[in-house]
């Protein structure tokens, strides 16, 4: 996701996505450091002639002194509580201002962002996430975009720390053979229309394996012809991280989006798409498109 000129029309180049993606759902945060994300949504919903769903969500954190009278923790409990109820005003507060020409809805909750973001997530298409600084990371006020990737059911869209606004001109599609990454380009594909380049990558930790990666970017790629998006294919291979190799890649065709699947392995925070890590999300200077 690069900061670019706004189109001439920018609803049009989105025609194919509204359709698709009638709400949206975003966490709101009170502080200047989640604007990106606010903002981001806010775009996307403009260009999509979407409804945004603004959601305020933070938990009680757990007390940790110890106090035999009580007294103390009923205090600390009350000053918390009230702490929540400021900064979900707050939240209100930006999200409206934010949002003013846009068709809304606002929600609030006294629970774990995760948990709470997941649960709305009935109500809409895409959530947007990302869009905040890795030391924002405080899971009983931020919402983290890898865990939603994995339990929400819907397609993640994950800004970069900075924000900006999706062009959708140029995509990579980082294909593993598995469904998450088939689910992905599925969701995705009303986007892919409109895009100006699309390039399948599958990176490959050994030559013995080119042959068969080859065969499936080519039949992904066959694909997208059928629904009248051209695309190259490319088949590198690992060299070190793989994450660095695919933004290697992106950064080579000018990407301003990444599609890929998330699926878990040994902790849930720690998904991958053929070692695609959290650094993706929180370092990448694109969007990154998920689902499972």
């Amino acid at each position: 996701m690069t900061s670019v000129a706004h189109d001439a029309s920018p609803r049009s180049r989105f025609l194919p996505a509204r359709a698709a993606w009638r709400t949206l759902l975003v966490h709101v945060q009170p502080e200047p450091e989640a604007l990106p994300r606010l903002t981001s949504a806010a775009d996307l919903a403009g260009a999509l002639d979407a409804t945004l769903i603004g959601l305020a969500a933070e938990m009680l954190p757990p007390i940790a002194a110890s106090d035999p009278t009580g007294l103390l923790g009923a205090q600390l409990v009350t000053a918390l509580l009230e702490t929540i109820r400021t900064n979900g005003e707050s939240a209100a507060d930006r999200f409206r201002r934010a949002t003013s020409a846009l068709r809304t809805e606002w929600v609030s909750a006294q629970a774990f962002p995760i948990h709470a973001t997941c649960r709305m997530a009935r109500s809409a298409d895409l959530i947007v996430a990302g869009g905040s600084p890795l030391e924002h990371q405080d899971n009983y006020r931020w919402c983290d975009p890898a865990a939603l990737a994995l339990q929400a059911g819907r397609p993640v869209l994950v800004v970069p720390p900075a924000g900006g606004r999706l062009e959708a001109r140029r995509a990579v599609v980082g294909w593993k053979d598995t469904r998450e990454a088939g689910r992905a380009v599925i969701d995705e594909l009303q986007l892919l229309l409109k895009a100006e380049e699309v390039t399948v990558v599958e990176i490959i930790e050994r030559d013995s394996d080119r042959s068969a990666a080859l065969q499936r970017v080519v039949d992904v790629s066959e694909w997208l012809r059928r629904h009248e998006i051209d695309s190259s294919y490319m088949v590198p291979n690992l060299r070190g991280d793989a994450v660095e190799e695919l933004a290697r890649h992106a950064n080579d065709v000018e990407a301003d989006i990444i599609v890929a699947g998330a699926y878990g392995h040994t902790r849930l925070r720690e998904w991958c798409f053929g070692g695609v890590t959290r650094d993706l999300l929180s370092t990448s200077r694109r969007c990154a498109f998920l689902s499972r």
